[in-house]
């Protein structure tokens, strides 16, 4: 399995999660910030949701591509029979 794929769902899960918590408390998701908004986080977790479904599709688009490496036999065209090289034989005194 293409681990880009293991990658893209713990960022789903993480997005749905700081969505949750953010909508109960943004001061959690936004620490350094004073007065953090809904809107700010509702923007936070879907940046984090897009990145994810563009890795799950990447990480898919590569998994095809690798079966598809695989599943197709790799035509290798015969070697040219290239004659054994001919050593003079030795000088006889």
């Amino acid at each position: 399995m293409n681990t880009m794929i293991y990658y893209s769902f713990s960022l789903l899960l993480l997005s749905l999660i700081v969505l949750i918590i953010g909508m109960f408390k943004p001061k959690w998701v936004f620490l350094w910030m004073d007065k953090p908004g809904r809107m700010a986080v509702v923007i936070f977790a879907s940046a984090l949701f897009m990145i994810g479904a563009v890795m799950f599709g990447e990480g898919n688009k590569q998994l095809k591509q690798e079966k598809a490496a695989l599943s197709t036999p790799k035509t290798s065209e015969p070697a040219a029979e290239v004659p054994a090289p001919v050593t003079p034989p030795p000088p006889q005194q």
